[in-house]
């Protein structure tokens, strides 16, 4: 493929053996057997551009490399598609039928709002709610991720009713992820916020009340954390 000859042209060992390193590919971690080739953000964002036009039979050739950056630029590819056309449904069914390939955090939080979120922000959101449930890390994070489109749209209820569900995970993705959608949400409207941090604060994971507490004034939020 020429698209996969160009990628390796910014191919860099160092910065691959970094990026290993950060997202967690060792034995028994989030990201374990990940494998990188170094390409910066902005690199992938430009040979994204070039080949905006690729067909989705190329696109699943990448998504289904073994290569992260690989799949973030099939990824891209898919989100420029989602964009462009009209059919939104078909890159939408091929975006969840290829998750598999969405399996780092990056990906889900780079991608997941400019198809799922943006394809279900006036659909039903029962898939959402199907992911929040289940077992995959990442069906998780896309299921609270995809919600900060609704949260644009001042629609601060899934983001809330998700945050419940996802309130007794034990991964510190998750964690993150809950918190970061929660305070979003606490922008657009911190009267609803705090009703659910009176409601749940005490048993949140700390790291995900922390976060939601990130545009709080000091005073309160420590007041929070001390809870």
């Amino acid at each position: 493929m020429e698209i996969k000859k160009e990628i390796r042209k910014y191919a860099k060992k160092k910065k691959a053996k970094n990026n290993e390193w950060f997202f967690k590919t060792g034995k028994g971690e989030y990201g374990e057997g990940d494998k990188f080739l170094g390409l910066t953000m902005p690199e992938q964002r430009k040979i994204t551009l070039k080949h905006r036009e690729l067909g989705l039979r190329e696109v699943k050739k990448l998504l289904d490399s073994v290569y992260h950056e690989e799949r973030m630029i099939g990824l891209l590819i898919l989100v420029c598609k989602y964009k462009k056309t009209k059919n939104k449904k078909e890159i939408f069914d091929f975006y969840l039928k290829n998750k598999k390939a969405i399996n780092n955090w990056d990906l889900v939080d780079v991608t997941t709002p400019n198809i799922v979120g943006d394809y279900l922000k006036n659909r039903d959101k029962g898939l959402l709610y199907k992911f929040a449930k289940s077992k995959d890390l990442w069906q998780k994070r896309i299921a609270i991720v995809a919600t900060c489109v609704f949260i644009k749209e001042g629609n601060l209820k899934d983001t809330f009713k998700i945050s419940e569900i996802l309130l007794n995970d034990k991964h510190d993705l998750i964690h993150k992820a809950v918190g970061w959608m929660l305070r979003e949400a606490g922008k657009k409207n911190q009267k609803e916020l705090e009703k659910f941090l009176s409601k749940y604060s005490k048993v949140m994971p700390r790291t995900m009340l922390r976060y939601s507490l990130e545009k709080f004034p000091e005073i309160k939020r420590k007041k929070y954390m001390k809870k």
